[in-house]
């Protein structure tokens, strides 16, 4: 890989960083007001915003690092305590992360400065923090960033400095650059935390012009740096290089053994770095001369405890070599990285690859296994059978790379509740639950958009205005509940709202006027529900921004739909209403159950599956049958289907579940378990109800996979128009 290259896997990989940062940070300032001490969620909020500027500096994104240097000292100031949390505060934050976010966006398209529009975005948004800068550092500090410009670099001069000055000694890895690190960018990240009023490079390091490696580093930097960072700040700069570099800090007015002691750990001679100490004015040249002979006893420079070039404060720390503290620190940073490396990044891609060939080992298990039957071998058949309980785990251990938890997508919707309930001058509080449930990647990049607007729905529609909710006894602040759950090999989700319910009354008189149904249709309630789920209905009067053209709840139906889901509503009138989602956990392989029907054959997913029994034979034409005293309508496959073949001498019902009422399916065969790779049956099939997809048997043959919830909701609506 070339650095080019690695530059830019570098940048990728700080902008899913960020993202993720970002995201936090969005949680943590809407959950701000919230808390009693909010000082841990401060500091959270800060960090996120100190590694964004960190990094970005590494890149060279001025652009970034200039907004967020202003938001990270209105974020400090908030901090250390001279700012307390508010509303007004938070309202500014909010857009200021959004702008960082939309920067970090661009900067994924390629675009790695801000455009005109942006530029006039972020300087207004700066404009809204300039009361929260306070003091007159805090204005010039915004302005100096307004204009291109957050710090001076000034070079060294003899006698320059005073004993209030941070003391850095930068060793970079000699492979540094070809992991992606350019040093100087450090260096002028470092700026930002201050003033850098001394820098000498040192060259001792570097062979001759023929010898060089022009992708090695060789140069050392000995910095002084004013600014009123703490350690951990300063030290967090030269986070992605420490464990190869040596970095050593020194805080002002350390004591001479602290110096004598660095000068000797370093690999340059110690006259030669003497010399610099001497004209930076870090030491004087009596206190060089007195203090090297003395490393000899060092317990003789302790006792003096005298601290450099400096008449204020005295230094009481232990004295260590500053040799054992480097090794101290790389053994701790090893320890940090055994630990980092638990957890890894992998392309999602590369998931589905993974995936994919997974199935198709499904596959080829199915088709060894069919030709050990065939031949009645007992011992193949023997090892087929290790071999797929192998398959399984391989399976089922692949998907929950997958999986991930449902929480970081209902978090999102903190601000959505936020923002809205702005909008419709309610007060709205969103409490979730369940979010360590896990589920597949795939179900969670689908199920955002339904979740939106099932979320707005229930805030404009159904969550009553403050007044309203007194008048009827209820509290002014309305709440909406996201909750998930696994149950019975499915995911289950849940919208809540504690607002009026739906009105049954409304929705029939608006479907009888849009023709949906005739009047004096005997409607189950159920069904009267899920009228508002019929494309353009709404029983809204006045059309708003966010809802009334009926557009949206159909759609919801059809997302979930196509990810094999259903939807159901449970409504109490003046209470409430729950919108419950149902969803297979993965998308790509399931569990079913192969059955036949002629010389078709089907796979019903078995967590739809309760048991399956005989068809009682009869002459009459009904399409129901009695189970143990209860009555179960049944479908027919055959039928449903158009597949013409004789009927079998004795046929089998499965009997299947979907949201609490059990339905038939008769078939003529019952085949057995079956592992199944679903496969899309492409757009030219999409009109065909009751089918979620297809699959290959180990003979070769397709076997077409039911869609249970849609084959019954199809069966009804066919009874209804007949």
């Amino acid at each position: 890989m070339s650095f080019d290259e690695e530059m830019q896997a570098a940048l990728v990989t700080f902008v899913i960083e960020s993202q993720e940062l970002l995201q936090a940070m969005e949680a943590d300032l809407i959950s701000l007001e919230q808390h009693e001490d909010p000082s841990a969620t401060i500091a959270s909020i800060f960090r996120a915003a100190h590694t964004i500027k960190g990094s970005a500096g590494l890149f060279g994104l001025e652009h970034i690092v200039r907004f967020t240097h202003v938001v990270e000292s209105v974020l400090d100031t908030l901090r250390n305590g001279s700012l307390s949390v508010s509303t007004g505060l938070i309202a500014i934050l909010l857009p200021c992360r959004d702008h960082i976010a939309l920067l970090i966006q661009a900067l994924a398209e390629g675009q790695q400065t801000e455009d005109t529009a942006q530029a006039q975005r972020g300087k207004s948004l700066l404009e809204k923090l300039r009361p929260y800068l306070g003091d007159a550092k805090g204005l010039a500090t915004m302005q100096a960033t307004q204009s291109g410009s957050v710090v001076g670099m000034a070079r060294s001069h003899e006698g320059a400095l005073q004993a209030g000055n941070w003391h850095l000694s930068l060793r970079f890895g000699a492979n540094s650059l070809r992991n992606g690190m350019d040093p100087f960018s450090f260096i002028r990240y470092l700026a930002t935390l201050g003033t850098i009023v001394s820098i000498n490079t040192l060259t001792d390091a570097m062979p001759e012009a023929a010898d060089m490696d022009p992708e090695t580093s060789y140069l050392g930097f000995e910095i002084d740096l004013q600014s009123d960072a703490d350690k951990a700040a300063i030290e967090d700069v030269f986070e992605f290089v420490r464990e190869d570099s040596l970095i050593q800090v020194l805080p002002p007015n350390s004591s001479i053994a602290e110096y004598i002691q660095l000068i000797q750990s370093l690999p340059e001679s110690e006259l030669r770095l003497g010399e610099i100490f001497v004209n930076t004015g870090v030491l004087t040249q009596s206190e060089l001369d007195t203090g090297l002979p003395q490393q000899a006893n060092p317990e003789a420079v302790i006792a003096q405890n005298k601290p450099v070039a400096s008449s204020v404060g005295v230094t009481t720390s232990t004295v260590q070599s500053a040799n054992d503290a480097a090794q101290d620190k790389q053994k701790l940073n090893k320890g940090n990285k055994s630990l980092e490396n638990q957890s890894i990044r992998v392309d999602s891609e590369k998931l589905d690859q993974l995936i994919d060939l997974v199935g198709e080992l499904v596959i080829s298990c199915a088709a060894a296994n069919l030709r050990a039957v065939q031949l009645h071998d007992s011992k193949l058949l023997e090892t087929n059978a290790k071999i797929l309980g192998l398959v399984e785990e391989v399976r089922d251990s692949t998907l929950k790379l997958r999986m991930v938890p449902i929480g970081s997508t209902f978090s999102r919707f903190q601000r959505v509740v936020r923002d809205v309930s702005a909008e419709l001058d309610k007060d709205i509080s969103l409490v979730i639950t369940g979010g360590d449930t896990e589920v597949d990647k795939s179900v969670i990049e689908h199920i955002a958009d339904p979740l939106m607007h099932l979320i707005r729905n229930a805030m404009d529609h159904g969550i009553e205005s403050a007044a309203v909710r007194a008048e009827r006894g209820k509290p002014a602040k309305g709440t909406l509940k996201l909750n998930a759950y696994h149950e019975s090999g499915t995911i289950v989700i849940e919208v809540s709202d504690d607002g009026a319910g739906l009105n049954r009354e409304r929705i029939l008189a608006k479907a009888i006027e849009r023709g949906l149904i005739q009047s004096g249709t005997n409607l189950s309630e159920k069904e009267i529900y899920a009228l508002i789920f019929e494309p353009g209905f709404s029983t809204v009067e006045q059309v708003s921004n966010l809802s009334g053209r009926g557009v949206g709840m159909d759609v919801v139906k059809q997302n979930i739909a196509a990810m094999r889901g259903v939807i159901e509503i449970v409504s109490v009138p003046g209470e409430g209403m729950t919108l419950r989602i149902r969803l297979p956990l993965t998308l790509a392989i399931i569990d079913g159950f192969l059955v036949g029907v002629g010389e078709s054959f089907f796979v019903v997913p078995q967590d739809r599956i309760v048991e399956c029994v005989e068809l009682p034979k009869t002459n009459k034409p009904y399409e129901f049958m009695n189970l143990r005293g209860e009555l179960l309508p049944f479908i027919r496959l055959g039928s449903v289907f158009n597949i013409k073949h004789e009927t079998a001498k004795r046929e089998n019902v499965v009997v299947v579940d979907v949201a609490g009422q059990k339905t038939g399916l008769v078939v003529d065969q019952l085949i057995g378990e079956f592992q199944t790779v679903i496969k899309p049956l492409g757009k030219l099939f999409n009109h065909v109800q009751g089918i979620g997809g297809s699959t290959i048997l180990g003979s070769g043959e397709v076997a077409l996979i039911i869609d249970v919830p849609v084959l019954v909701n199809y069966k009804s609506q066919r009874e209804k128009a007949a």
